[in-house]
């Protein structure tokens, strides 16, 4: 990884007050530090590139563990519930990294003016994976890095670095990949649309028969698909999102626990609580004390 891009990212994190995650001046990029190990944290994925610059971790979706180090990126295609661990990291040489989320439309748009044809294989069905990141790619992201010192020139210049960006995604060797997720008329495609329905209702009982309808699938190659875009089935995707919700309500001070629990959709607070302890490891109380603990 560029010794550029290290000091870049160093120098705007040591500007920055506060703690990471930093968001930045630029909609969908943050930028991340950690001067120690981190216990592993739960969390929601958007489509996005997510470069780690110096140091090390892992995410996993499901039973699915993703390593990656300096000069690799996690492309992740398809928003998805995870778990991520920063595990090599230290005061002298901390761990250093920056999120970029995915606009549809720009990769659809340079994918389109490739000219490439519009089609897909079943090795190709992967909604996560580790790339290397090195040369033009990381060209671009120090570009980005350099052009928070210039806001006034972010809606000019972005646009434009995220084009290259795709561009250098889409021609490299997990171009179908990335560009899977765009391509209208396609099983991925309309995949993803059967994904953001059960995300958006995730709080109403599951329905396997009508996803399937909107992936144009039978249920058990939905089945099937969703789990290989996703590493999760559809009810853990459901459950997941349900208990991320609920604890973030909980943590803020928005619901108590039965109301939390009723708000997602579970009709037991019991069930709720041993599932939230399942993914956790606390119940939700204890859980909630212990997050608000560490923020002071």
């Amino acid at each position: 990884m560029s010794g550029l891009l290290v000091e870049a990212i160093s120098r705007y994190t040591e500007r920055q007050v506060g703690v990471s995650p930093f968001l930045t001046a630029i909609g969908g990029v943050t930028i991340l530090r950690s001067d120690h190990e981190k216990p592993a944290a739960h969390m929601i994925i958007k489509p996005a590139l997510c470069i780690v610059v110096q140091g090390a971790k892992w995410t996993s979706f499901g039973d699915n563990r993703f390593e990656y180090g300096a000069g690799q990126a996690l492309v992740v295609c398809v928003e998805v519930p995870s778990v991520g661990r920063v595990v090599e990291a230290s005061p002298n040489e901390p761990y250093l990294g920056i999120i970029i989320e995915f606009d549809q439309a720009t990769i659809r748009e340079v994918w389109e003016a490739l000219g490439t044809p519009q089609q897909e294989s079943e090795d190709t069905r992967r909604g996560v994976f580790v790339t290397h990141f090195d040369g033009a790619l990381s060209d671009c992201v120090l570009r980005i890095v350099r052009l928070l010192d210039t806001p006034d020139a972010i809606p000019t210049l972005f646009p434009m670095i995220m084009r290259e960006i795709a561009y250098w995604l889409l021609t490299g060797p997990h171009g179908g990949e990335v560009a899977k997720m765009t391509l209208a008329n396609t099983h991925t495609h309309r995949m993803v649309s059967a994904i953001h329905n059960l995300r958006d209702r995730f709080s109403e009982p599951i329905r396997i028969e009508q996803l399937a309808r909107l992936a144009q699938l039978s249920p058990s190659a939905f089945h099937r698909h969703f789990k290989a875009l996703t590493s999760l089935t559809p009810l853990q995707y459901q459950k997941q999102l349900r208990l991320l919700e609920a604890r973030r309500l909980i943590i803020s001070n928005t619901a108590n626990v039965e109301t939390a629990a009723f708000e997602v959709g579970y009709q037991s607070p019991s069930q709720f609580s041993r599932e939230y302890a399942r993914m956790f490891g606390a119940p939700p109380k204890r859980d909630s004390r212990n997050l608000n603990t560490e923020l002071f």
